[in-house]
């Protein structure tokens, strides 16, 4: 009987590890780039890039490394230069606030950035990072993918550049360079343990402290070769610097140091993973000889000795009824808008249960219309639904779902001579080609865009329905590329402009996103 027992005992445990998962890499299938980290007692925090949206800087927390949750922004506004606010026909695509550095430091949280769009250095600090208020403090230059660093003996330092990495001394209160200090080079050629033959030089510096010693991370990519880790140590901050190549591998790089509170030890890093955009990796470290050891056997692993991940929804990315309740926010924080908002276009309160966006200027370009309301994508796949009704649509007027980058691709309505047509424009070669229009005769219509990034697939299909239930394709396949000018992953997006008449507004009932490709 005991033997009969301990064989059930023994099925029954062998079970319960079949239904234990580990965690996977990449640890979020999601634009997460630039991604700096901080451990406070059993919590991490992770700050990361958003560039020209808005609200920026965003902040997220754990408790496991994997299942992260967005807990708020640093900003709602980085600066209101025309650039940012879609004015006089200017943007700022693929700049605004670039890599941060997020820091605690008795019993304050900073977060800071640089900008090229305000040629300025930004801090942001509070004591409650989760509810804030955030103080904020700014100053000239911009530093360039600069760490923040508070040393033992309560000096602050930023080490920042490319290539040549320099450091500047700061204030105690962080308001600006210490008076009576210079710049100085500490590393004169960061790129070198890559070689000699470098695409793009060593930059997005995170700098630590482990043991006594000082240790440098950045990235750097070799000609003909991937985006690479460097690590750099020193016995002081001023050096001398000895470097070495700490990680080459599906061109996982950028990133620093963080600890669990057992002991273990990762690097939190990134990925260009196409369309989809940067997204963040863990590699488990080791120690050998006072130097941090990157990765299995020098290797990327797919699985990690950590919690499995519980999903993207609806901890970064959720559904949206539009329906608010007493107390709570009037846009949940996974939601952020293309450049800073005019906020008197749009509403929540005007028709209950609805987004309301509004017209207020006439727009040539959907790049350059105003309230674009957008969330990132998934992978390896997501659907985004929303349902409008465009009865107070004017004349010109274009509104309606969108996957916005450079190659974009969106499905709206659009009022064409008094009359309502469906509109698909597929971007994916880089000129919008507009797909034969479709006549609407209701005021309610309700859009669908499906996206592939399996495997770096990068597609997208469009549709539409009049009942919400048969659905129709409309327009060719797009094909989503990641590019430049634009600097992030594709990002669904409602929208609404006008060409001809000012006043009109479209009502969306919902927005709705899920895991899986839809048809």
């Amino acid at each position: 009987m005991k033997s009969y027992i301990f064989i059930l005992f023994l099925l029954a445990a062998q079970c319960l590890l079949a239904q234990v998962k580990p965690a996977q890499n990449p640890v979020i299938f999601a634009d997460v780039p630039d991604l700096s980290m901080i451990r406070v007692g059993d919590t991490y925090y992770m700050s990361s890039t958003t560039m020209h949206m808005s609200p920026g800087l965003p902040i997220m927390k754990s408790k496991d490394l994997i299942n992260w949750q967005m807990v708020g922004y640093a900003y709602d506004t980085l600066t209101t230069v025309d650039a940012m606010t879609l004015n006089n026909g200017k943007s700022t695509y693929g700049r605004g606030s670039w890599a941060s550095s997020i820091r605690y430091h008795e019993g304050t949280y900073y977060v800071t950035t640089f900008a090229q769009t305000s040629g300025r250095t930004h801090i942001y600090s509070t004591k409650d990072i989760e509810k804030g208020p955030w103080k904020v403090q700014s100053f000239k230059p911009s530093y360039h993918d600069h760490t923040l660093f508070f040393d033992d003996d309560g000096r602050v330092y930023m080490i920042y550049g490319a290539g040549k990495l320099k450091m500047i001394e700061l204030n105690a209160d962080l308001s600006g360079v210490k008076l009576g200090t210079q710049e100085q080079v500490v590393i004169e050629n960061a790129s070198l343990p890559a070689g000699n033959n470098i695409m793009l030089q060593s930059e997005g510096s995170q700098l630590f402290k482990v043991n006594g010693k000082y240790y440098l991370f950045n990235i750097v990519w070799p000609r003909g070769g991937m985006r690479t880790v460097l690590i750099h140590r020193a016995d002081k901050i001023t050096g001398p610097w000895e470097g070495k190549l700490a990680l080459q591998d599906l061109g996982v790089a950028q990133g620093g140091l963080i600890d669990t509170p057992d002991g273990q030890w990762y690097a939190y890093l990134f990925r260009d993973f196409g369309a989809v955009g940067r997204i963040p990796y863990l590699v488990p470290v080791k120690w050998e000889d006072g130097w941090p050891i990157l990765g299995v056997d020098g290797k990327v692993p797919e699985t990690l000795n950590l919690p499995a991940s519980t999903g993207l929804i609806p901890s970064l990315v959720h559904s949206d009824e539009f329906s608010r309740k007493k107390g709570e926010p009037t846009l949940p924080l996974v939601w952020q808008w293309n450049h800073n908002p005019d906020n008197k276009l749009w509403s929540l309160s005007e028709r209950k249960g609805y987004l309301r966006l509004k017209t207020g200027r006439l727009d040539t370009s959907f790049f350059l219309a105003r309230n674009t309301l957008t969330q990132r994508t998934i992978g390896p796949e997501c659907t985004g639904t929303t349902a409008l009704d465009v009865s107070k649509l004017k004349e010109g007027d274009f509104a309606g779902l969108c996957l916005l980058q450079k190659n974009y691709g969106l499905v709206g309505v659009k009022v064409i001579n008094g009359q309502k047509k469906i509109v698909m424009i597929n971007a994916g070669s880089g000129k919008p080609v507009e797909a034969p229009v479709v006549p609407l005769k209701g005021n309610k219509v309700y859009f669908k865009a499906a996206c592939n990034f399996r495997d770096k697939a990068d597609v997208a299909n469009f549709f539409y329905s009049l009942d919400g239930k048969s659905w129709n394709p409309i327009g060719e396949q797009l094909k989503m590329s990641y590019t430049l000018p634009h600097f992030m992953g594709y990002r669904f997006g409602l929208f609404n402009y006008a060409t001809q008449q000012i006043g009109g507004y479209a009502d969306f009932d919902y927005f709705r996103i899920e895991d899986r490709m839809m048809k």
